[in-house]
C-alpha cells in the first residue's frame, strides 16, 4: 500500500491505496513524478510573476531538473550546429552572389528573414500544440537541418552556385536565390526555439528564466560552434566536412528530443493550466512597447557588431580566424548574458531599470574601448605587438591583435545579453500565448538585427565612417535614456529618472568628445604629424595613404594591411605588365585587384591594348587614389586615371568574370596574400578553371604563385604553365607559352616600356631580377611536380586561407619531364 502522493488534497482520493490504483489516482490527482498539481488551478490577480507564493504547475516533462538538462543540452548542440551551418552556407553562397558588401548584406538579410519566417510561423501555431507535441516539432526541426546540411553541397554548390549563379545579374535577384536556398533550414531554425519554449515550461514562474537559459545556452553553443568552427574544424575538414558533423549535432540534438518524448507517457495538463495568467506589475510598459524596444536592443547589437568587425578586423588585417574571433566571442559573451539575465531575474523589482541600464552601459563601454583603443595606437608597445607595415597573421601579433578584439567585443556583448531574459520576464503574462510571445519577441530582435544589419552595413558607415556610426548608436542609447527618464520621471520615480538623466549626460559627452573619421583611422594607421594623410571609407571598406614617409615610399594602406607603396613596387608593375607584353595583341585586360594602382599601371604598359578593366573589392581604393592625383596630378595614378582606356569598377572580381559573358585577351590578379580573408575566392581550382573560361583561344592568365599549394592549382588547371623566379609570377594559357630569357630581355627593354615604366620612376633593367628562372611546364605531356604542395585549394576548401590548419610552402618547382601532375 501507498500513497498517491497529494497528501489528501486529491478529488478522489482516500489516503493509502493499492498499486493498481495508484496509476489512475495519479491523473485524477494531477500527480507525476512526484510533482503535486492542484486538479482546479485559480490564481488571484494579484499575483506577481517570480513571487514565491506564485503556484507551480508543471509536467514530466518539463518540471524534472534532469529533463530540463537534457533539453538545454539539445538546444546548446542545436546552435552549435547552425553556426558552423551559416558560416559554411554564407561562404558557398559568396562563391555565386560574390563578397562585396552589398551582396553579402543581402545574403546575410536573407538568413535573417528566414530565422524570423520561422519563428513568427512557430509563434502563430505552437500555442495549439501540447508540449508532447511541441517537443517532437523540435525534433522534426532538428532532423530537417540536419538533412538539408547533408544535401547542402548538391543543392548550394552544384545547384544554385555552378548552375543558377551564372543566370543571375541582379543583386534582388541574387537576395531572391540566396532566400530561397537557405528558406526550408533557417525556418527551421527561427521556430526551433518557440516550439522547445512550450515543450519545457509550462509555469509562469519559471517562463523568463527558463527562456533565459535556453537561449543563453543556445547562443553560447552558437558561439563555440563559430569558434571551433572558425578555428579548426572547417579548416581541417573543409566545408563538406563540416556539414556533416554540423548535421551530427543537429541528430543528437534530436535524439536527445526524442527520448524525452518517448519516456514521458504523461498526458497533458488540463485547460485550466494553461489558463494560468498573473498581471502586469504596476508601470510595466505594455507588450507593443516591449517589443519595440527589444527591436531597439537587436539594432544595436547588430550594428555594435558590424563596427567590432570594421574595427578589429583592421587591427588583426581580415583573416578567416579574425572573424570567427569577433562572431565567436560576440556569441559566447552574449549567451553568458542571456544565462546570468535569468540568474539575476529573482532580485529583481523592476526589469525596465535593469532593461535601460544594460542598454546604456553596454554603449558606453563600446564607445570607451574604441576610444582606448585611439588613444594606445599611438604607443610604442602598440607598434611593437601591432606594426602598421608588417603582417598580423601569427605570432605575438596575432595574439595582441585576438586580445584586443576579444576586449573589445566580450563586455559589452555580455552586457546586452542580459536584457533578453529581462525583456522575457516583463512580457510572460499570460500560459496560453507563451509560444505567440516568445516569438513575437525573438521576431523583434530578428527585425532588428536585420535593420541594423542594414542600416549599419549600407547605409551609416558608407556616409559617416566608423567614428560617425559609433556617434549614431551611442545618440540611439540616448534617446533611450532620455525615455526611461521621462517614464520614471511620470511615475514619480525620481531616483531612476535622475539616474538615466545621469547615464545620458555621460554618453552625450564621450559622443561630443569622439575624435572625427579620418582623425580615428590616421592613429589606427601610426600617423605622425609630418604625414599627410589620405583616407576614404564606406561600406565596402577602408582605404588609406600615408604620404611623407622619411624614407620616400609611402605605404597603402587596404583594410589595415599595406597592399602596396607609392612610388610603385616594381613587382606589381611588373605582374601587371608580364601579360600583356607576352600577348600578341592584347586588346582587353581584365585585372582583378587595384592596391596603389602599380599592377593596372602596369598593364597598359603595351600601346597595342585598347582597354583595361579594373575591379577592386573595396570602393574607397579608388576615391583615395583620385585624392592623389589631384594632390599630384603628373604623377602616374593621375595618368592611368586620365586613361581613356581604363574603366575602373567596385564590385567583387570573381562574379565580373562568371557573371559578364565577355572574353579576355589577358586576365591578371594582383597580388593577394593567401592568409587574407576570402583568398580562397581567387586561389582555388574552380576560380581558375572560370578564368580559363572567359580567356580567348590564345589568351593568358598571369596569377602571384605565393604557396606550393596555388602552384600546383594553377598547373593543375592551365594546360601550358610558366613559372618566372625569384618572385613567383605564373602564366597559364591554352597555347604554349613561348617564353625565355631572350624574349623577355626583349620585350622589357623595347622603348615603349621603357616610357612606360619611366613616368612611374621605375627602371626597366632592375626587372631583370625578377625572371632569373624561367621553368615552362606542360602538364599534358610531361607534368612538373610542385614539391610540400600536397591537396590543392578547391571551392569547399581554401586550404591556404586557413594557413593556421594547413601550413604554407613556398613552390618548389622541378622542370618539366621530370616530375608527375599534382594530385587533386
Amino acid at each position: 500500500m501507498t500513497s498517491c502522493g497529494c497528501g489528501g488534497n486529491g478529488k478522489r482520493c482516500g489516503g493509502e491505496k493499492t498499486p493498481a490504483a495508484l496509476r489512475q489516482l495519479r491523473q485524477d490527482c494531477g500527480v507525476f513524478a512526484g510533482v503535486r498539481r492542484p486538479p482546479s488551478l485559480k490564481v488571484p490577480a494579484d499575483y506577481r510573476v517570480g513571487t514565491r507564493n506564485m503556484p507551480q504547475v508543471s509536467t514530466a516533462a518539463s518540471a524534472r531538473p534532469v529533463a530540463f538538462l537534457a533539453l538545454c543540452a539539445a538546444f546548446f548542440l542545436s546552435g552549435f550546429a547552425a553556426l558552423i551551418d551559416q558560416i559554411v552556407w554564407q561562404r558557398m553562397l559568396g562563391l555565386f552572389a560574390g563578397s562585396d558588401a552589398v551582396t553579402a548584406a543581402l545574403v546575410v538579410g536573407a538568413f535573417l528573414l528566414g530565422l524570423g519566417l520561422g519563428s513568427l510561423v512557430a509563434g502563430l501555431v505552437t500555442d495549439r500544440l501540447g508540449m508532447r507535441a511541441a517537443l517532437i516539432g523540435f525534433v522534426l526541426c532538428e532532423i530537417g537541418i540536419g538533412v538539408f546540411a547533408l544535401c547542402s553541397r548538391v543543392f548550394l554548390y552544384d545547384f544554385v552556385v555552378q548552375v543558377i549563379g551564372p543566370l543571375v545579374p541582379s543583386r534582388w535577384g541574387i537576395f531572391a536565390v540566396c532566400f530561397a536556398g537557405v528558406l526550408i533550414p533557417t525556418v527551421l531554425m527561427g521556430a526551433s526555439l518557440p516550439l522547445l519554449t512550450k515543450a519545457a515550461i509550462n509555469s509562469l514562474a519559471d517562463a523568463a528564466p527558463r527562456i533565459g537559459w535556453l537561449y543563453g545556452l543556445n547562443t553560447l553553443g552558437a558561439g563555440l560552434g563559430a569558434l571551433l568552427g572558425g578555428w579548426w574544424l572547417i579548416g581541417t575538414l573543409g566545408y563538406e566536412h563540416s556539414l556533416q558533423v554540423a548535421a551530427l549535432f543537429n541528430l543528437i540534438a534530436a535524439g536527445i528530443g526524442l527520448v524525452l518524448w518517448r519516456r514521458d507517457a504523461a498526458p497533458a495538463l488540463q485547460p485550466a493550466a494553461a489558463d494560468e495568467k498573473y498581471a502586469q506589475p504596476a508601470g510595466n510598459f505594455g507588450f507593443p512597447t516591449w517589443a519595440i524596444l527589444v527591436f531597439v536592443s537587436g539594432f544595436a547589437i547588430v550594428a555594435l557588431e558590424i563596427l567590432w568587425v570594421r574595427v578589429a578586423g583592421v587591427i588583426a588585417q581580415y583573416t578567416a580566424y579574425s572573424f570567427a574571433t569577433i562572431l565567436g566571442t560576440f556569441l559566447l559573451a552574449d549567451g553568458l548574458g542571456m544565462v546570468l539575465g535569468a540568474v539575476w531575474l529573482k532580485r529583481l523589482k523592476d526589469t525596465r531599470a535593469a532593461f535601460f541600464a544594460v542598454q546604456a552601459l553596454a554603449t558606453l563601454y563600446a564607445l570607451a574601448s574604441i576610444w582606448l583603443v585611439y588613444a594606445l595606437a599611438g604607443s610604442d608597445w602598440w607598434e611593437t605587438l601591432l606594426a602598421t607595415e608588417v603582417t598580423r597573421h601569427y605570432g605575438l601579433s596575432l595574439a595582441a591583435a585576438l586580445l584586443v578584439t576579444v576586449l573589445l567585443v566580450a563586455p559589452p556583448s555580455l552586457l546586452l545579453g542580459i536584457s533578453f531574459p529581462l525583456a522575457q520576464q516583463a512580457v510572460q503574462t499570460d500560459l496560453s500565448t507563451i509560444g505567440w510571445r516568445v516569438a513575437a519577441v525573438q521576431v523583434a530582435n530578428i527585425l532588428g538585427n536585420a535593420a541594423g544589419s542594414l542600416a549599419t552595413g549600407l547605409v551609416a558607415l558608407h556616409w559617416l565612417g566608423t567614428a560617425g556610426t559609433l556617434k549614431l548608436i551611442a545618440l540611439l542609447a540616448v534617446a533611450l535614456l532620455l525615455f526611461w527618464s521621462l517614464s520614471a520621471w511620470r511615475e514619480r520615480l525620481p531616483s531612476a529618472a535622475g539616474m538615466a538623466g545621469a547615464l545620458a549626460g555621460v554618453l552625450a559627452i564621450v559622443v561630443i568628445a569622439f575624435p572625427g573619421n579620418a582623425q580615428f583611422w590616421a592613429r589606427l594607421h601610426q600617423a605622425a604629424e609630418e604625414h599627410e594623410i589620405l583616407v576614404a571609407e564606406d561600406r565596402s571598406g577602408l582605404a588609406l595613404f600615408r604620404l611623407n614617409e622619411a624614407g620616400g615610399a609611402s605605404p597603402f594602406f587596404i583594410q589595415g594591411f599595406t597592399q602596396s607603396k607609392w612610388p610603385f613596387l616594381i613587382e606589381h608593375a611588373f605582374l601587371g605588365a608580364v601579360g600583356p607584353l607576352l600577348h600578341d595583341d592584347p586588346k582587353d585586360v581584365l585585372v582583378i585587384g587595384s592596391g596603389s594602382g602599380g599592377t593596372p599601371f602596369g598593364a597598359g604598359v603595351n600601346p597595342a591594348t585598347e582597354r583595361v578593366r579594373v575591379v577592386e573589392l573595396v570602393g574607397p581604393v579608388f576615391d583615395v587614389l583620385r585624392k592623389f592625383a589631384a594632390r599630384e596630378p603628373d604623377s602616374a595614378i593621375a595618368g592611368i586615371l586620365r586613361d581613356p582606356r581604363y574603366e575602373f569598377v567596385v564590385g567583387d572580381g570573381r562574379r565580373a568574370i562568371f557573371a559578364a559573358a565577355r572574353k579576355y585577351d589577358v586576365i591578371q590578379a594582383d597580388a593577394i596574400l593567401p592568409e587574407s580573408s576570402h583568398s580562397g575566392l581567387l586561389y582555388s581550382q574552380e576560380f581558375m578553371q572560370l578564368v580559363l573560361a572567359a580567356l580567348d583561344d590564345d589568351g593568358i592568365y598571369v596569377q602571384w604563385g605565393p604557396t606550393a599549394r596555388s602552384v600546383a592549382t594553377f598547373t593543375a588547371v592551365f594546360p601550358h604553365v610558366a613559372m618566372l623566379q625569384p618572385f613567383p609570377v605564373l602564366i597559364g594559357s591554352r597555347q604554349p607559352v613561348q617564353l625565355d630569357h631572350a624574349r623577355l630581355a626583349k620585350v622589357f627593354g623595347s622603348p615603349d616600356t621603357q616610357t612606360h615604366f619611366a613616368t612611374a620612376g621605375i627602371d626597366t633593367a632592375s626587372a631583370s631580377r625578377l625572371f632569373q628562372d624561367a621553368i615552362l611546364r606542360d602538364p599534358v605531356s610531361s607534368g612538373a611536380s610542385v614539391k610540400g604542395a600536397g591537396l590543392i585549394n578547391i571551392d569547399l576548401f581554401p586550404r591556404d586561407e586557413y594557413y593556421i590548419n594547413n601550413r604554407l610552402r613556398a613552390a618548389t618547382v622541378t622542370p618539366q619531364g621530370t616530375g608527375a601532375k599534382p594530385g587533386t
